[in-house]
């Protein structure tokens, strides 16, 4: 009798946890609506046609076309958006569109070039920005589905900027539920895939600018990274990316609606800069977009080059890794990494395998904590505690999944303490190199992969991928090569390294020292030369 009575109480306070959270979860989603996908619809009429060969040309490249007469903007804009009608419906990267907006922009485009004035490095090149970037008079949904229908009345620093320099803001790319997820969809818009592969997901956050760029319906978006968001999706989608050094690109306008620019708690680890498919282009649109800003006062600016003197490969140190902590990478991607080093080695490139001094699991840790103490601090303290007490098993799968409780001052000042040392640790080992290259993440694009769970609209993963023979929770795999650069604040260059034995992108990542990305672009540039990987998807 007392076994029986011990075995229901033990069963009521299993329910009472499962009630609990249940309930916690529901009053944590704010009531959020479960709104159907409402992706882009193209107008009845639209003309569904391939925008070859301009679709594929770099932005660079689009703008010489324009300035010298060879097509004009409103043209390219027009063959932009068939390119779309016929290709987005299957790839759902694009999901904001004016149509009209756009094609009468470019018509001033052309008129203002027919008079002499010239609007900038981009004057009548469409682009695209990720859908947390505020546009002025237009939709800036940030992946949540209470601000399905909000529109913004400013545009965010960088599209200022992108228009300053006289580009056509085409349209807004798709992310994850607040940019929360290494996969993109949410419950605006559905799921994005991969130009590659419709069956694979082409990475996330920056899930839908990557596959718009990699298939033609945009030369250049604008993204984020936290911790792989431009990185992942440039290595799934064998496009590039550059995740600037942390605070060179302003932050204004990120997000509206969500984080109080008067209390900004996301401080740390966050950058915001280009995809697209060229250095070149990497390069102009880091020079637009980059630069203090009076609206957000932690950009700083950049070093300037005098008289520095020229790069060649035969000039190179590099430094270079496959294992960071003991997480496994595929044998397509040890294979590539190998080929490269020895094409880069015969090259007359100095290169050294060598790991930094960095402890991954803590320098994993860290960052999952600054995570937690800068976005998840403002959660109640009741649904922190419950969190805390009852996710534990989850949290243990990873040292990425990690939470800080109680959460003090203190505590958040040991955090920083620790991210601190870490990234000047890095700075000491990058100090004897040029750059450092590392895979971007164990696997190529994986199958689309649908969350086990959905708490207050943020995905929950518990099953694992299997990379030769291991297990891997699905964070490790996928980003355990890139959040130590998020950690440590150093500038990234992703570039595509080869194929997969499926025929799926495989891409590096070319990390620099901090607040010289100029520099680093010049070098991934001529990396990029010897390897001479990209290639663009069939069929589009």
């Amino acid at each position: 009798m007392k076994r029986m009575f011990e075995f229901t109480g033990v069963l009521f306070f299993r329910r009472f946890v499962l009630c609990t959270w249940i309930l916690l979860a529901t009053i944590a989603a704010g009531c959020q609506s479960t709104l159907p996908p409402k992706p882009y619809q193209a107008p009845p009429d639209a003309v569904e046609q391939s925008g070859r060969p301009y679709v594929f040309y770099s932005a660079a490249k689009m703008a010489n076309a324009i300035r010298n007469g060879e097509i004009s903007s409103r043209e390219l804009v027009r063959i932009h958006i068939e390119h779309i009608h016929l290709y987005n419906p299957d790839l759902n990267a694009i999901v904001i569109m004016d149509e009209k907006a756009a094609l009468e922009r470019a018509a001033q485009a052309d008129r203002a070039l027919a008079r002499g004035d010239l609007w900038g490095p981009l004057h009548g090149v469409p682009v695209t920005v990720k859908d947390h970037f505020a546009v002025k008079n237009t939709r800036t949904t940030n992946a949540h589905p209470d601000m399905s229908e909000q529109v913004t009345l400013f545009d965010a620093t960088v599209v200022d900027r992108l228009k300053g320099a006289g580009a056509i803001i085409l349209g807004k790319t798709n992310l994850p539920f607040l940019g929360m997820d290494l996969q993109t969809h949410n419950a605006i818009f559905g799921r994005t895939s991969n130009p590659w592969d419709l069956t694979r997901t082409p990475g996330g956050s920056t899930g839908g600018g990557a596959s718009a760029v990699a298939a033609g319906l945009s030369p250049l978006d604008i993204g984020s990274d936290i911790g792989g968001s431009l990185r992942l999706p440039a290595h799934f989608t064998g496009t590039y990316s550059l995740k600037p050094t942390e605070n060179t690109v302003s932050n204004y306008g990120s997000f509206p609606g969500i984080f109080n620019p008067d209390e900004r708690s996301v401080r740390y680890m966050a950058s915001f800069g280009p995809i697209a498919r060229s250095i070149e282009d990497l390069k102009l649109a880091f020079d637009i977009i980059s630069g203090i800003d009076d609206k957000d006062p932690l950009v700083i600016p950049l070093r300037q080059y005098d008289n520095e003197p020229e790069k060649t490969i035969d000039s190179l140190r590099i430094a270079w890794s496959s294992n960071f902590g003991g997480v496994p990478i595929s044998e397509d991607t040890r294979d590539i990494m190998n080929s490269l080093i020895k094409k880069l080695s015969a090259s007359g490139a100095a290169v050294v395998r060598i790991n930094p001094d960095l402890n991954f699991p803590d320098t994993w840790k860290t960052w999952g904590e600054m995570i937690d103490v800068q976005i998840m601090h403002n959660q109640p303290e009741h649904f922190r505690f419950f969190t805390f007490l009852f996710g534990w098993s989850y949290r243990a799968q990873t040292p990425l999944l990690q939470m800080v409780y109680p959460l003090s001052t203190q505590k958040y000042f040991q955090v920083l303490s620790r991210r601190d040392h870490l990234a000047a640790g890095f700075d000491r080992f990058i100090e004897d190199w040029d750059v450092f290259i590392c895979p971007v993440a164990s696997v190529p694009a994986i199958e689309h992969y649908p969350p086990d769970a959905i708490r207050s609209n943020l995905p929950i993963y518990t099953r694992q991928i299997t990379v030769n023979g291991h297990k891997l929770n699905y964070y490790t795999a996928l980003s355990g090569y890139t959040v130590p650069f998020n950690v440590t604040g150093h500038p990234v260059v992703t570039i595509p390294a080869g194929f997969s034995v499926d025929g799926l992108p495989i891409g590096i990542q070319i990390v620099g020292k901090r607040w010289e990305d100029v520099e680093l672009l010049e070098i991934a540039k001529i990396i990029d030369e010897v390897i001479d990987a990209y290639r663009e998807p069939a069929g589009y």
